[in-house]
């Protein structure tokens, strides 16, 4: 962390290259994330309501609780850490506080928001394929969004954002930025 606050990550090609092979991988899930969520439904309510309550005419079981549970047991530590580190790079990249905040808010909402709306589908009521569906497409739109800042910075070499709008962090001044970090 200490070469992302101090800005060396601009610098440290080791750091540069980790970054890279992690957005790399992150590229890699968000494209299989949408194939997968496209070779069980679509865009329509109805396709989500079958996959999640079932269709006999289709021979489509509906999903049991304990399917359901296995896959948020999964889905929660993969995407919790997913998205942990990938806000985390973006801390420091140099974009308002409030984009940051709007940013790591939407992705941890929406993650959360897309599991457990399939729950909703499926033991409460049909109209939360809708919630399924929003939050699927907002949780792929931020992601990107937020790949696209960490390659923005990576590519221009952008200054450190993690201090931004803090005057004495502008002078260059590591040591400083350093000292007042807790």
């Amino acid at each position: 962390m200490r070469f992302v606050v101090t800005g060396e990550w601009s610098r440290n090609s080791f750091l540069k290259v980790i970054v890279w092979c992690f957005l790399a991988y992150t590229m890699i899930l968000w494209m299989t994330n949408a194939g997968l969520y496209f070779a069980k439904m679509g865009l329509s309510p109805d396709s989500v309501i079958q996959y999640y309550r079932g269709n006999p005419e289709r021979f489509m079981e509906p999903r049991s609780m304990y399917g359901l549970l296995e896959l948020l047991h999964f889905h929660s530590f993969a995407m919790g850490m997913l998205l942990l580190t990938l806000t985390h790079l973006v801390l420091f990249v140099p974009i308002s506080m409030r984009v940051k905040a709007w940013s790591i808010a939407l992705a941890f909402g929406a993650a959360v928001t897309g599991e457990l709306s399939g729950w909703g589908v499926r033991f409460v009521h049909p109209g939360f394929a809708y919630l399924k569906i929003g939050s699927f497409l907002l949780l792929e739109g931020v992601i990107l969004w937020l790949m696209l800042q960490v390659v923005r910075a990576l590519l221009f070499e952008l200054p450190n954002g993690y201090t931004q709008g803090d005057p004495s962090a502008q002078n260059g001044s590591a040591r400083n930025s350093r000292e007042r970090l807790p």
